[in-house]
């Protein structure tokens, strides 16, 4: 799936542009569908602003293509909607406007109806939230047959849980069943399948690395559970960006992210991974997952009642490690995420309509700038936690059954490390003591992983340099913002 996650480095493969506007969406939608051989494209109502006539467009613009490959049965566009529970109310009736008058205008012009079907809900956290929506569509549709004689077909859409926060991934069991139960007694209805979106950036910024991970490995085993106890078809999905932090998904990385991720049915390609590679490398991973990941749906490792357990105590201790690190660097964070360039039409993060992220009592920015700015002042925020972490499960017992589960800890731990600038942590750590637990985490990750960690190649040298520049001219109060970009460029990803 495409998704207009804005955390390329780099143009896009399409326009040669890294901004992309609302409007240049409706192109890039197409053209992953066509040339990049994506078989979905998030069209992502929570956050940014979007263009409400897609499916005029895309009909009218492309015709031909569409009338080939009919969207709903051979490509599918897919909503984000708003969570209303965190941001403004008033964007999610218009998505559920959208999707039945695009109900109708695939009657009208002859496609296969519905083109639109399903909405994920980003941030679930509880069955109520799911069961609202039901609800609401319901009495949207009715309305609108009433008011304006458009009946629409579909008597419930697919909702698709996402779920963002380690404590979430752990209660989804119950919550996917809350959910069920209603349908049934509501709606006399049991879906035959169900798709379970499974976040890998914010998971990771609110834990750490390895908890988001042990926290995903977990809900992928539970939610197969869940579908052999209900006779249910489960698909599940993970959405992350190309840095291991953010779920190393990207062209370089493909094989291994197949295998990272046994048991999932849907991997997002975000914008980085289409962006900030060479266009035949993005087109034979998409084609490597495309052929891969339906073979791979059982191919997951079982967690045990008793293993969930104490994974689950491992979490809560471990990530206890990053966030008290983050929580005292924040207004460093805050600031150089600042610097780095906005790629898409995003509504204010906060205020009127937008809404923050947050650690215990900081705000912060969203993840792809989150690890930006932490791999722009030379210090990968896999690396922030992580080295207790890793000696938490040596004292708990349950190194070994880590390393079973988080297949490529090691060779994302030494890829995050070729962009450690020490020079900027000694710096940093003579300024401030919390950067020496920092330093002493990293001591563990080497210990752990039996090498050195630092740069090892020109372009992890060149990207430490620009590192340097960048703690270098926020001492002296000059702009950052060439530097945070070139560096981007060198990782190939904005964060």
């Amino acid at each position: 799936m495409a998704t207009q996650h804005p955390d390329n480095a780099m143009g896009s493969p399409f326009s040669g542009n890294r901004y992309i506007s609302n409007a240049e969406e409706i192109d890039e939608c197409y053209r992953c569908f066509s040339e990049l051989g994506v078989g979905e494209y998030m069209w992502d109502w929570e956050g940014k602003f979007v263009d409400e006539a897609v499916i005029d467009r895309l009909y009218q613009n492309y015709h031909e293509y569409f009338t080939k490959n009919q969207l709903g049965r051979d490509k599918f566009l897919t909503f984000r909607i708003p969570n209303i529970w965190e941001e403004t109310s008033h964007r999610l009736p218009r998505a559920f406007m959208n999707l039945i008058s695009a109900e109708h205008a695939a009657k009208k012009y002859g496609f296969h109806s519905p083109p639109l079907f399903e909405v994920i809900l980003p941030m679930t956290t509880r069955s109520d939230q799911l069961i609202y929506l039901q609800k609401k569509f319901r009495e949207i549709a009715d309305a609108t047959e009433e008011i304006f004689d458009m009946k629409s077909d579909m008597k419930h859409i697919q909702v698709i849980p996402l779920f963002e926060e380690v404590e979430t991934m752990a209660d989804a069991f119950r919550i996917l069943e809350e959910y069920i139960q209603f349908l049934q007694d509501e709606y006399h209805y049991k879906p035959e399948y169900m798709r379970v979106f499974i976040a890998r950036s914010d998971p990771a910024m609110n834990a750490g690395l390895i908890p988001a991970i042990i926290a995903l490995k977990n809900a992928v085993s539970a939610y197969h559970e869940f579908g052999r106890k209900h006779g249910i078809k489960i698909f599940p999905w993970v959405g992350g960006g190309s840095l291991p932090f953010r779920g190393a998904i990207n062209p370089e990385n493909a094989l291994f992210a197949v295998q990272e991720y046994g048991g999932v049915a849907s991997l997002t390609i975000q914008s980085a991974f289409r962006s900030d590679y060479p266009l035949k490398d993005v087109k034979d991973a998409i084609k490597l997952f495309n052929t891969q990941l339906p073979k791979n749906l059982t191919n997951y490792r079982q967690i045990s009642p008793e293993e969930s357990k104490i994974l689950k105590e491992f979490n809560q201790k471990s990530q206890k490690y990053f966030q008290e690190i983050v929580e005292e660097i924040a207004p460093l964070i805050n600031t150089v995420a600042g610097k780095l360039p906005s790629h898409r039409e995003r509504v204010q993060h906060i205020g009127i309509f937008g809404y923050a992220r947050g650690i215990g009592k900081v705000k912060l920015p969203r993840a792809i700038k989150f690890t930006g700015s932490l791999y722009s002042l030379g210090v990968p925020p896999e690396l922030i936690g992580t080295g207790r972490a890793l000696k938490l499960a040596k004292d708990m017992g349950i190194e070994k059954l880590i390393r079973e589960l988080y297949i490529n800890l090691q060779r994302d731990l030494s890829h995050a490390g070729h962009y450690l600038n020490r020079e900027n942590l000694q710096k940093l750590s003579e300024k401030d003591s919390i950067w020496k637990t920092v330093e002493g985490g990293i001591d563990l990750i080497e210990d752990f992983i039996g090498e050195s960690i630092g740069p090892t190649s020109p372009h992890h040298f060149i990207h430490r340099n620009f590192a340097s520049n960048v703690l270098q001219k926020m001492e002296v109060e000059e702009d950052i913002a060439e530097d945070v970009l070139r560096a981007a460029e060198i990782r190939k990803s904005l964060g």
